[in-house]
């Protein structure tokens, strides 16, 4: 759920970006940003996450301690790390991307998201990784979400599904319960509302935190295969279970449902909102689980009071509250011009190998390798989850990610409009279609 870059059509506007961004520009013979070495022996290698300390502490801390390991394991090498936000890091991604000065190894997403990095050449191939220790070590599905073309261009590292996280104190304070239907989750927010306490956290200036809630009201009430044809392209958004699910985000909007100035907020400022329990509900991914669980920087107290459900059952409808909008999360890529390529493959192939091992007990993480937690004591938030993924019918993937790349930028921006009623029903479904169809009219050109 993840910002676009659309290679062929946007490199020279990102490339006139990269020359405005401090220690981006390229004047002649200056060193490209990331200047990996490989003198005298010692190697170093460059990496670019998006787990930034304050926001991330779980993540943040594995990552430190895995590359603390590995360069005591391999004394040669140095593991230089570049560190930003979730936003900061798309859009520096996008620029380093139209210069083509990929740091040697970074996290990416799959599927739709993945392609343009595979067709510029971007990405070096990984499949010589999936052998040997790491040979049946993924989930099932978990590696082909990031095949192009018969390769696998990134390693999954965790695997999300996004419930409806809730303040269980604001919840017992006004008598409410966890509800089973969406009308039962409509009623909640009328009291929560007219009480004046904000119903749900949302931060829609990002745009793919509104579409969680289209998403999940398409499948409820329009089914999953209904859904999953409108966004390959074989069926129409303008199905009347489609034009519902886009119908009933204006009708929420109208009842406010969501944060005062959703539109402008972005996520982080939801999230915050939401853990200062100035906001009943939350819906988001499982990559929030260690705030909810085993971060230390968040107060007990907090922790103690989360919990979550499922998106609830739409009267009439044909979808499943075993399905879930989820799938893959981010990956590891390799740079396909990286100076230390095979080094950055082999630290590749020793993270993801400890990422599953660490993420678990040390951040409360869902990820996306095999993991026997049958002897680690476990938060019940997070056996509760681990659960819910396992009995799984369906996982729809993130429809920004999944889409082609152009018609995932027109369904962002429409989400945004359809929350902030900008447009109607009937024209959000036809600027979909219209936008699947261009687009994949370009991908058989």
């Amino acid at each position: 759920m993840k910002a676009r870059m659309k290679y062929r059509t946007l490199t020279a506007l990102l490339i006139g970006l990269a020359l405005l961004q401090p220690g981006c520009a390229k004047e002649s013979g200056e060193e490209p940003q990331w200047a990996s070495e490989e003198t005298a022996g010692k190697l170093t290698i460059h990496m670019m996450h998006l787990w930034p300390e304050g926001g991330a502490p779980g993540q943040h801390q594995i990552v430190n301690k895995i590359i603390a390991e590995y360069q005591t394991e391999n004394p040669n090498v140095t593991i230089k790390q570049e560190v930003l936000d979730n936003e900061r890091y798309k859009a520096k991604i996008r620029v380093l991307s139209a210069v083509n000065d990929l740091p040697d190894v970074g996290l990416t997403w799959p599927a739709g998201y993945l392609q343009d990095f595979v067709r510029g050449d971007l990405f070096t191939p990984l499949d010589d990784l999936l052998h040997g220790d790491l040979e049946n070590a993924f989930l099932p599905g978990a590696t082909e979400a990031y095949n192009v073309g018969g390769k696998t261009y990134a390693l999954p590292l965790e695997f999300n599904i996004a419930p409806v996280y809730y303040n269980k104190r604001i919840f017992a304070r006004y008598g409410l319960e966890p509800p089973a239907t969406y009308e039962e989750l409509l009623r909640i927010v009328k009291k929560l509302a007219d009480r004046g306490v904000v119903p749900i956290a949302l931060g829609d200036k990002d745009r793919w935190t509104g579409s969680l809630w289209y998403m999940y009201l398409a499948d409820r009430i329009a089914g999953t295969e209904n859904l999953a044809s409108a966004l390959n392209g074989t069926a129409s958004f303008t199905g009347p279970g489609l034009i519902q699910a886009a119908k009933r985000i204006q009708d929420l909007a109208g009842m406010h449902a969501f944060s005062n100035g959703f539109n402008g907020l972005s996520n982080d400022e939801a999230k915050a909102q939401f853990m200062d329990s100035q906001a009943a509900m939350y819906l988001m991914g499982t990559w929030e689980l260690p705030n909810y669980t085993t971060s230390t920087a968040v107060p007990q107290s907090f922790r103690d009071s989360m919990g979550f459900f499922k998106f609830p059952a739409v009267a009439g409808g044909k979808g499943n509250v075993d399905s879930w909008v989820g799938g893959p999360g981010v990956g590891l890529f390799v740079a396909e011009n990286s100076p230390v390529k095979e080094e950055a493959k082999k630290f590749v192939r020793y993270f993801v190998k400890r990422w599953g091992e660490e993420s678990v007990n040390g951040a409360g993480i869902l990820p996306a390798t095999k993991v026997d937690t049958s002897k680690n004591q476990l938060p019940q938030l997070y056996v509760d989850l681990l659960k819910e993924v396992n009995k799984a019918t369906n996982m729809t993937l993130f429809a920004d990610i999944q889409m082609p790349n152009d018609a995932a930028e027109v369904h962002l921006n429409q989400i945004q409009a359809l929350f902030g009623r900008e447009i109607t029903p009937a024209g959000f479904a036809k600027a979909h279609d219209a936008a699947i169809k261009n687009e994949n009219q370009a991908l058989r050109e």
